[in-house]
């Protein structure tokens, strides 16, 4: 157990995160801050309003949290305009409770704060063997997120009352078995089926559009066969990485460094004995589990050469106990705190113990101590240190890039020889193309771009984040509007659209006219496919709304289905399937992720009243699926 930790420390770090991010995050932490609020309105709540400058300065926090929690992870995939919607959407939920929390007059008391806090699984990390609080680790955990104790407690006071105003919802979801059994079988129901396609494909050689038709369809669709509005542009980009491999680092900088350090990079070797105690167990079976212990303690503590054969036979740690308890090398951060911190305190050959744990209580032998050479870890030092120094670098020199662009009148000649960096082209359009990445598909440097007064004046834009650690701004160079291509440059394309669209009508009136008469005269239906049995849960071959609409009809009838531009489908469902009787476990299970769901749907609808209730509007279009502000370095 204590092994498969070490050995997982990575993993233990995500749980952690997974943990820590509930508290600051997912229940709408508000930070009070004197930042100051400007730029246009992006959603109202009760009269209350969320600029601009709220919404970046909330996301840049989410994400700032994540990096601090997990280092290793990459930000810009949260550095999309799909995530930063979601930061919208969270911020806008977590004032509508807080104004439905404000309105019912909901509060929280010190007891129910208390018990909050002692039940908090990451606070509980931070416990001493007495069960004190580590007040330094606790202040530096809520200073990485921003806030004090008082600050943290506060919110969670916040949270809590805001938390009463869905809380009846959701407790009223319904947990009897009967209408989850109805419910359940409905949706997971089954139909034998056979199906009749009329594709649209089929019917394309049948369509002979003369010049004529595709001089009509063109002036009737004119909106399909558009040059899009674009821009030929010139940009310079401050960039926190470019700094960083520009960046000459003194030796004797490194070796200072590397000193500071040493302590961190130290490694050490131990053997251990655990002697297990379930979380949770009662004082009189811990108490028994410290003897035990300490009896193991004063054995090896006289006899120093039986540590191992102890271990063998008494250690409650399987990864470690065949190895007579060994422990690969780890360095501070490995370990639990406790086994840590008494491992580091240590000379070689030392045993020490009882040492108590989450996982019971440990006699620890210290077996060697190394720590890495300078030549070692040089590399991973210059890389450290390099990315410190940028991190300075690029904040002291943004505010200067951000008054260089406003300032400059000569396009950006003066900001590359100030900045050393290089102005670069691009053409672009007002929407960035699906899939698209760099700093010129981000939206919000687009959308500074595409202003009037970047069109006509061909002004710099002001210097845009379009990536943690990135600065850019534009300017026009050429503009064209957007127009309507003439006929002979689009020709083919009208004319592939125009069959497409008859075709697929074709196949659609094919297929109703043989629904109608095969609903009059079933025994004249012909051309179906063999039988298939389908549900929602293994659909085969069969598109969704074929699925859907033979689970909505009975035995022996027929449904019609508009595919739209793939044609039509008529299907006979020829027999209803039961569902077969599940487990008791997963019928249990599945009653539980019922009422879930239908507790999650009454809150949702509730929610929704509320946002009525209180005003409540987004004034942004939320993006649509596979847009991407994805920035390259």
């Amino acid at each position: 157990m204590f092994e498969f930790v070490r050995k997982h420390n990575k993993i233990m770090q995500v749980l952690l995160f997974l943990l820590i991010v509930p508290s600051f995050v997912l229940f709408g932490v508000e930070r009070y801050n004197s930042a100051s609020r400007g730029g246009p309105a992006v959603a109202k709540v009760d009269g209350s309003e969320i600029t601009q400058a709220d919404w970046d300065n909330e996301h840049r926090r989410e994400v700032d949290r994540i990096r601090q929690q997990m280092p290793t992870v990459d930000v810009r995939l949260f550095d999309t305009p799909q995530a930063k919607y979601a930061t919208l959407e969270r911020m806008v939920r977590d004032r509508v409770l807080a104004a439905a929390a404000a309105k019912d007059h909901l509060s929280t008391s010190d007891q129910r704060l208390a018990r909050e806090l002692a039940s908090n699984e990451v606070i509980a990390t931070l416990r001493g063997p007495d069960g004190k609080l580590d007040m330094d680790r606790y202040k530096q955990l809520l200073a990485a997120q921003g806030m004090s104790p008082q600050m943290f407690e506060e919110q969670m006071r916040v949270d809590l009352a805001k938390r009463q105003v869905l809380l009846p919802v959701q407790a009223s979801a319904p947990a009897a078995s009967a209408p989850a059994d109805v419910a359940l079988s409905a949706f997971y129901g089954k139909r034998e089926i056979q199906v009749a396609q009329f594709n649209a494909a089929d019917y394309a050689a049948k369509v002979t559009p003369t010049p004529a038709d595709i001089e009509a369809f063109y002036k009737d669709n004119q909106g399909l066969f558009q040059a899009p509005e674009q821009a030929k542009i010139e940009y310079v980009v401050l960039d926190q990485d470019a700094l960083r491999r520009s960046l000459a680092v003194n030796e004797q900088d490194l070796k200072a460094y590397y000193e500071q350090n040493k302590p961190e990079m130290e490694e050490r070797q131990a053997s251990h004995i655990l002697v297990a105690v379930p979380q949770g167990a009662p004082a009189a079976e811990k108490d028994k589990a410290r003897a035990r212990a300490q009896e193991l303690f004063e054995q090896v503590k006289k006899a120093p050469d039986t540590f191992a054969d102890v271990a063998k036979k008494n250690s409650q740690d399987p990864g470690s106990a065949p190895n007579g308890g060994s422990l690969d090398w780890f360095n501070r951060k490995a370990m639990v705190k406790s086994f840590s911190d008494a491992a580091f305190a240590m000379q070689k050959g030392e045993i020490r113990g009882p040492v108590e744990s989450e996982f019971g209580f440990h006699i620890i032998k210290l077996t060697d101590v190394r720590a890495p050479t300078y030549e070692q870890v040089r590399p991973e030092l210059e890389a450290r240190l390099r990315k410190e120094q940028a991190q300075r670098k690029f904040s002291e020199t943004a505010s200067d890039f951000q008054n260089a662009v406003y300032e400059a009148t000569d396009g950006y000649k003066s900001v590359a020889e100030r900045f050393k960096v290089d102005v670069r082209t691009a053409t672009v359009q007002r929407n960035p193309a699906p899939g698209s990445t760099g700093p010129v598909a981000n939206p919000k440097l687009l959308a500074a771009v595409f202003t009037p007064d970047s069109i006509e004046k061909k002004r710099n834009t002001d210097a845009v984040e379009t990536a943690t650690g990135q600065l850019v701004s534009a300017r026009i160079v050429e503009y064209s509007a957007a127009r309507t291509l003439p006929l002979a440059e689009v020709q083919d394309n009208v004319r592939q659209r125009l069959v497409a669209a008859r075709a697929a009508d074709m196949a659609k009136k094919d297929g109703m006219d043989k629904l109608a008469a095969w609903k009059a005269n079933p025994s004249a239906a012909t051309g179906l496919s063999d039988k298939v049995v389908v549900s929602r849960a293994e659909p085969g071959k069969q598109p969704r709304d074929i699925i859907e609409a033979a689970l909505r009809t009975e035995t022996n009838a027929f449904a019609g289905v508009d595919l739209g531009t793939a044609g039509y489908a008529v299907v006979k469902v020829t027999q209803v399937l039961p569902r077969a009787k599940p487990e008791p476990a997963l019928a249990q299970q599945e009653v539980a992720q019922y009422a879930g769901a239908w507790s999650g749907a009454e809150a949702l609808a509730y929610y929704n009243v509320l946002k009525d209730r209180f005003k409540t509007q987004i004034l942004v279009p939320k993006p649509a699926d596979g847009e991407s502000q994805q920035a390259s370095r």
